[in-house]
């Protein structure tokens, strides 16, 4: 008698098999359509039949975790070592003299309200409240790790980065009050929102069964995490690149999240492999 397994029986399946709550638009995120994705997926399967799968996502976050934070390094001492050689920080200057043009009461007081909705304070709130949102509504712990990795990476990257290069703000009479002591390098208000908000549209989509919502979701994230940066130039809070920076390395951590997570989902097809 062939065994199933209990995570195979517990939500309902899609048309063509798939369980819905693994699908974005038409792609099956268990799927690998790359050899190298294939021989990724086979090898994290194996580690999962002896640890769990549960414990191999922790530990495949953690590595990768690992991976992007030393790269975060690397690219903190390149950009440091090029930005006043290679004149990359001529995009500063420009980008700050246009942003200055487009301020206005009315702009630059839906800046400043980005600028406490997605700062340090309401930021780990909804990383918090949107875990324990997930976990009650899912009881499962997995979307709760992968909520607590995107927001624990990102403040991780944003201290490296500050710590390493204590990049100087632009001047405070370019600036809009409230003025920030922290360095400049990178955005953390559009690292964490990339991240953070990304996560939570990735899990919100997966749990939508129509492509309209799931469009709705992720596009809504995706222009928060553009908004968001944009207004940190408006305000004078931070230099372009420290913006851009924040995107590319946001981007890059979200990617890694869920790749772990549809590694954890391919696992989850072996009945020999138990939670």
């Amino acid at each position: 008698m062939t065994r199933t397994s209990s995570s195979a029986t517990a939500r309902p399946t899609a048309v063509g098999g798939s369980r819905p709550d693994r699908r974005i638009g038409p792609r099956d995120l268990t799927e690998w359509r790359t050899p190298a994705g294939r021989r990724l997926a086979s090898q994290h399967r194996e580690i999962a039949k002896r640890v769990g799968a549960r414990r191999a996502l922790v530990a495949t976050l953690a590595v990768g975790g690992s991976i992007l934070a030393a790269a975060t390094v690397g690219a903190a001492y390149i950009y440091d070592g090029v930005t006043d050689r290679d004149g990359i920080g001529r995009l500063d200057r420009p980008a700050l003299e246009k942003a200055k043009a487009l301020r206005s009461p009315v702009v630059n007081g839906a800046a400043a309200t980005l600028a406490h909705v997605f700062g340090p304070i309401a930021m780990p709130a909804l990383t918090v409240g949107a875990a324990v949102a997930f976990g009650v509504r899912d009881r499962r712990a997995n979307p709760v790790t992968l909520i607590v990795a995107a927001g624990a990476g990102s403040l991780a990257m944003t201290v490296i980065g500050k710590k390493l290069i204590a990049r100087n703000r632009p001047p405070r009479h370019e600036a809009i009050p409230p003025f920030e002591k922290s360095p400049s390098f990178p955005s953390g208000h559009t690292l964490n929102t990339t991240t953070i908000l990304g996560v939570l549209a990735y899990l919100v989509a997966l749990r939508q069964e129509k492509n309209g919502p799931q469009v709705a979701v992720i596009g809504g994230a995706a222009a928060a995490a553009v908004t968001v940066g944009l207004s940190r130039v408006l305000l004078g809070a931070h230099w372009f690149t420290d913006v851009a920076v924040g995107w590319v390395t946001g981007t890059g951590w979200l990617s890694l999240i869920i790749t772990s997570h549809r590694l954890y989902l391919s696992a989850q097809d072996d009945d020999e492999i138990g939670e």
